[in-house]
């Protein structure tokens, strides 16, 4: 039986729990090492490591090189270790400067200059981009199986019908209006980006109408672009499906609601790095 690991580093443990709702892997492989669950000082010698959460503290930084090393292979799971995630926002002036000025914190480890993903630090073997990866998707990156494939856009899966006769002429908030069934979310103004998300979730939020945010990152055909040319997708498609002005599509793009995901998008054409293969992210 097969052994892995799971390096939790700073994050939300999302991502093990949705590994934790999985069931296929208990045959197969052997859980060896998840401080959320199993009490183990050091990562023992594994197959797989699979680490969540970026790289935010000097503890995360000594965690990860010290486990790496135990690991036939190393894979990036979820939003955080792949570009930063919900924990870079601990990069604000305003955040930093509100601990530093805390007389005691004892036992709380140096927050370093900026959240990191852990392959500026480290080699990655496979990427597995989710917020957090469905459990399937874990599935898929432990056993590897030869027939496994995954849709090339949320849109592919998630199917809403596309009208052509349906041009909103404006936006709606995430909160407003009623949501049709069956009925495409870009149809009915919602700020929808599915059709630059990469496919494998299944799409979940948008069957249940909720737009696509993109915590998947974005598709095979934008993965080794840089940011401008996502906008760029996502503004032909709205251009196509609506009469929505582009400037209001631009300006909700840019809006702090997208924000955790928008450099997400960025961040994998290398922001001065070789671009992330694709053939790497599941």
């Amino acid at each position: 039986m097969e052994q892995f690991a799971v390096l939790q580093l700073s994050g939300c443990a999302g991502c093990e729990v949705s590994l934790l709702n999985a069931e296929a892997w208990l045959d197969r492989y052997r859980l060896v090492y998840m401080p959320l669950v199993i009490s183990a000082y050091d990562v023992p010698e594994v197959d797989v490591l699979l680490v969540s959460g970026g790289v935010r503290t000097d503890e995360d930084l000594y965690n990860l090189r010290r486990a790496i090393r135990h690991a036939r292979q190393v894979v990036a799971v979820g939003t955080c270790a792949i570009s930063g995630g919900v924990a870079n926002l601990g990069d604000r002036d305003e955040v930093r400067e509100l601990f530093h000025t805390q007389a005691e914190h004892r036992h709380v480890p140096r927050l370093l200059p900026r959240c990191r993903p852990i392959d500026a630090i480290v080699e990655v073997d496979r990427y597995l981009p989710g917020c957090p990866p469905t459990p399937e998707l874990f599935m898929a990156v432990l056993f590897n199986p030869p027939d496994f494939e995954t849709s090339k856009l949320v849109c592919q899966e998630c199917g809403r019908k596309k009208l052509k006769d349906m041009r909103p002429t404006h936006l709606l908030g995430f909160q407003q209006g009623q949501v049709l069934p069956d009925i495409c979310l870009i149809n009915q103004g919602y700020l929808c980006i599915g059709s630059s998300t990469r496919g494998g979730c299944r799409a979940p939020c948008t069957r249940a109408g909720h737009p696509c945010v993109g915590c998947r990152g974005p598709s095979d055909i934008l993965i080794e672009q840089e940011s401008d040319a996502w906008f760029a997708s996502i503004q032909r498609v709205f251009a196509a499906m609506t009469d929505i002005p582009p400037q209001e599509i631009d300006a909700a793009l840019r809006s702090p609601q997208l924000a955790l995901f928008l450099f997400q998008f960025a961040d994998y054409a290398g922001l001065g790095r070789p671009p992330r293969p694709k053939e790497k992210v599941l």
